[in-house]
């Protein structure tokens, strides 16, 4: 798999990507992360990316010129199964997505920055725009690395038992269940029973019960879907 980021302030990246199961999965071949730096595809001395918007409103945009330089060598390169946008007002990122994404082969993320992008870009080079929440960054570089961090992992082979993503919270729309790990008792505090008996068949009843129940207190709307 192959994941290209672009960004006008890829240092931004440097640490997510860099570290930990990311890091792993790289190191492995499982995964290919490239961070192009937008400035690079500029023709301004002063690698300025981004101006002011026509018309009124306050902020800068950034311009359509030096994503489409970037955007159009990448796909004369290789063809993209998807060319995401981090936007706030994009679709909601979600486990399908990750799941979904964890099996195709090139992915391309443009990250947003000041106060958006030329809207031509959206009109004509993206193929989806993605949000992670209803609220705004100063950029999309968080989004990015959020995204792929959640794709990767899923990858066969990414972390060290691949059965733990299986159970991971959103898959098959529940809540994970609650985990316990050792001392089975501090403070007068108690790992229930059920998990110290033994009886896996019980076991796995009653965590998928636990599931269920955490779903209905904490996020009924995925019950709903």
């Amino acid at each position: 798999m192959r994941i290209d980021i672009i960004s006008a302030v890829p240092e931004l990246l440097d640490s997510p990507l860099n570290f930990a199961i990311l890091k792993r999965a790289q190191e492995k071949g499982l995964v290919d992360i490239f961070v192009h730096n937008l400035r690079d595809y500029t023709d301004d001395k002063h690698r300025r990316v981004d101006d002011y918007a026509f018309g009124f409103g306050a902020g800068m945009v950034l311009q359509i010129e030096p994503v489409d330089n970037v955007i159009s060598k990448l796909k004369a390169e290789r063809a993209y199964d998807e060319i995401i946008y981090t936007s706030p007002d994009g679709e909601k990122f979600s486990q399908k997505l990750a799941n979904r994404y964890s099996m195709v082969e090139n992915l391309m993320i443009l990250c947003g920055h000041y106060k958006g992008i030329d809207h031509r870009i959206r009109e004509h080079l993206i193929t989806r725009e993605i949000s992670v929440g209803d609220f705004v960054l100063t950029g999309g570089e968080l989004p990015a690395a959020m995204m792929a961090d959640a794709i990767v992992r899923l990858i066969p082979g990414a972390i060290g038992d691949e059965t733990s993503a299986l159970s991971d919270s959103f898959q098959d729309n529940l809540l994970a269940p609650p985990v316990y790990t050792r001392p089975a008792e501090y403070k007068g505090w108690n790992v229930p029973e059920i998990l110290l008996s033994g009886h896996q068949a019980k076991i796995e009843e009653w965590l998928h019960q636990q599931s269920v129940e955490r779903t209905r207190l904490l996020r009924p709307d995925l019950l709903e879907e």
